[in-house]
């Protein structure tokens, strides 16, 4: 991991098992037209070597990898 903070859409810091909140509709590639909707809570991520980068598991995809620029700390 790299020594820059991770921060969400609001610049708050994030942390491995934090919970996040999104903040946009967003349509999942590669998932077969999921849609994950604004305000869903996504609990236990993880950061990644990216710091514009988390994943995270929502109950209808696995693996999944979200931009921090569309969730904010919960």
């Amino acid at each position: 991991m790299t020594d820059a903070p991770t921060k969400d859409s609001n610049g708050n810091l994030l942390a491995d098992g934090d919970s996040v909140t999104l903040i946009k509709d967003l349509k999942v590639k590669g998932s077969g037209g999921v849609t994950l909707k604004r305000g869903t809570l996504v609990k236990n991520i993880r950061l990644t070597d990216d710091t514009a980068e988390i994943e995270a598991k929502v109950e209808k995809v696995r693996g999944l990898v979200l931009r921090t620029e569309f969730v904010r700390k919960a």
